[in-house]
């Protein structure tokens, strides 16, 4: 679909409407899974497309899908250390922490499987395009491996797509080719009419994973939300689901709804419960 050529309105007309009545018609959220049963699930590879099938006997089944995080801005350096040593302990696919540390983690982690992720544009998504490139470039620069950039909110809210999309090619085309890319489209803030069309800016762009939820809002990733992303993005692309994920049953809920990578910085109680 060209987005160029098409209004606000006819977006929400042709995508938006047939999405959100196709998902009210739904009875129940299992509808909305992927085909799995008690034990096994059907789920996207936890770095971008691709389905692969895993199974799910035990929490700590969930780690190499969970971004271990701590983006309090009062972190020390004592507590990201200890973020670094549980991911590689418990085997979660990244660390996801403040642009100020990215450097440390990478030397942390030098040697695992564990990759570090940053924010760009955190929380408010609100800083020029130029600012979140340079962000990101620094970032990369230091060693992050995986962006996670906040979009122009107010922008989307205003009508304004063609600086929506701008926002995003910026921190795209200042990533490197091998880096994963997240857009945060804050879904508390959105109308789920919203929640479409910054889903299909941020596939259009090429995004690897859309993701739900800065944390910091007023409210992090629902069921609802995640399964209304997945059914407006397809099946390939991957979906991060963050903020307010706190149990095992939470994480579960969030993959069953079409999550494929987990933002959470109760991760160790998830795993060990």
């Amino acid at each position: 679909m060209d987005l160029d050529k098409m209004d606000k309105k006819e977006l929400i007309d042709k995508i938006a409407k047939e999405i959100i009545i196709r998902l009210k018609e739904e009875s129940s959220l299992d509808k909305l899974t992927l085909k799995t049963d008690q034990n096994r699930m059907k789920m996207q590879d936890s770095n971008s497309g691709g389905e692969t099938k895993i199974q799910i006997n035990s929490p700590a089944d969930l780690a190499p899908y969970i971004d271990h995080t701590l983006l309090k801005p009062e972190a020390t350096e004592n507590q990201i250390r200890q973020l670094c040593e549980e991911a590689i302990q418990y085997g979660f696919c990244s660390v996801c922490v403040n642009l100020t540390w990215v450097e440390y983690c990478a030397k942390q982690l030098r040697g695992t499987k564990v990759k570090v992720c940053t924010v760009v544009g955190f929380p408010l998504g609100a800083t020029n395009s130029n600012t979140k490139a340079y962000e990101t470039r620094n970032a990369i620069e230091n060693g992050a491996t995986e962006i996670d950039m906040v979009i122009n909110v107010g922008a989307l809210k205003n009508g304004n797509l063609k600086l929506v999309e701008e926002d995003l090619w910026a921190v795209k085309r200042a990533c490197r080719s091998t880096t994963i890319t997240k857009a945060i489209i804050e879904t508390c803030l959105l109308t789920d009419e919203e929640k479409v069309i910054a889903s299909q800016l941020v596939k259009k762009v090429g995004y690897d994973f859309v993701k739900t939820s800065t944390g910091f809002s007023t409210a992090g990733a629902t069921a609802h939300d995640v399964a209304l992303i997945r059914r407006t993005v397809g099946p390939k692309m991957g979906i991060k689901a963050a903020g307010g994920i706190r149990t095992y049953e939470d994480a579960l809920l969030m993959i069953r709804s079409g999550a494929t990578r987990l933002g959470c910085s109760a991760s160790v109680k998830i795993v060990s419960e």
